[in-house]
């Protein structure tokens, strides 16, 4: 009995092929869906592979950001309201997951495989996602609150953030490099642009013709709703030039050029920002490594949790 707990036991670690025979034409169904999606709007890679980060770091890749509920919810977290979005995608995704394979695939494992397709279809790297997640049946945005980094924080606080669930500082650097795609709003970044940290002036770390752009576009008092691109000239495409525009002093959020331009970078981030610019195949590397660690962190498996049958709601 002993040895067959035991079989179980690592049987219950994720694996590539965990739906292998319950649902196996689950990769083209995601794939396609994620695909419309992307045709339907660019952006959506960005915003599916933020939901996955944003899940993982709370409470593990639970899927727990994607339940609705009051405001005491994920969704209603600093770092997600009125920011997280692609949840009608994932809707979409489910619903065609269920015609094939009812009851059978979680909506984590769903957030896994749809942020690796949004980063293959924008010219990315691909890797084989684990799968074997269970979904959660808890959401909290005061744990979010907590674990999300932020694009205020300093480099040592998040830092502390990715050490906090398992990963290290090249995750730190490799995962950042994700914002090669996507937008963000004024209200991210307007912080650095006319009075930063308290000094009556721009931060000094933000290239001058991109900070005159960016206060013509974001003018003290204006609608800090407006979005930009994270990569500056390569808005759409996953490559490597975000990590070009660091060593150019064009990152968007603080949290993106602190990597290069801090006093704490010199001894942690600067330095695989340099080869990252240099080797855009290190990058994808280390970027799809990254992501499967991200994706391990605490996974509910087994018996633990459940799989919804709707993304938006713990199972009745």
């Amino acid at each position: 009995m002993i040895s067959l707990l035991l079989c179980l036991g690592v049987r219950s670690q994720l694996t590539t092929d965990f739906y292998a025979k319950t649902c196996p034409t689950l990769s083209s169904i995601v794939r396609k869906q994620v695909l419309s999606a992307i045709k339907t709007e660019t952006r959506m890679a960005a915003s599916l592979l933020r939901l996955h980060f944003h899940d993982c770091f709370v409470n593990g890749c639970d899927a727990s950001v994607l339940l609705d509920g009051d405001n005491t919810t994920e969704k209603f977290a600093l770092g997600n309201i009125n920011s997280a979005r692609g949840f009608e995608v994932v809707d979409a995704i489910k619903s065609a997951v269920e015609s094939s394979c009812s009851g059978v695939v979680s909506c984590a494992d769903i957030l896994a495989i749809a942020a690796r397709d949004s980063v293959l279809l924008s010219g990315g790297p691909t890797w084989r996602v684990v799968l074997g997640r269970r979904d959660g049946t808890v959401s909290s945005a005061t744990q979010a609150n907590a674990a999300l980094p932020s694009p205020f924080e300093s480099l040592d606080a998040i830092i502390q953030k990715f050490t906090n669930v398992g990963l290290n500082i090249t995750d730190v650097v490799s995962l950042s490099g994700g914002h090669t795609i996507g937008l963000a709003k004024c209200g991210t970044f307007n912080n650095r642009l006319f009075n930063f940290s308290g000094t009556g002036a721009p931060d000094s770390t933000l290239e001058a013709s991109m900070l005159a752009d960016l206060q013509s576009f974001c003018p003290v008092n204006g609608d800090s709703n407006r979005f930009t691109a994270l990569d500056r000239n390569s808005t759409d495409l996953f490559d490597n030039h975000y990590f070009k525009n660091l060593v150019d002093g064009k990152g968007l959020l603080g949290s993106d050029q602190i990597l290069y331009s801090s006093d704490l970078a010199v001894s942690t981030t600067k330095s695989l920002v340099e080869s990252y610019n240099k080797d855009s195949k290190l990058f994808f590397t280390d970027f799809a490594n990254s992501m499967i660690k991200m994706g391990n962190i605490s996974p509910l498996t087994g018996s633990n949790g459940e799989i919804r049958k709707n993304c938006r709601a713990v199972n009745s």
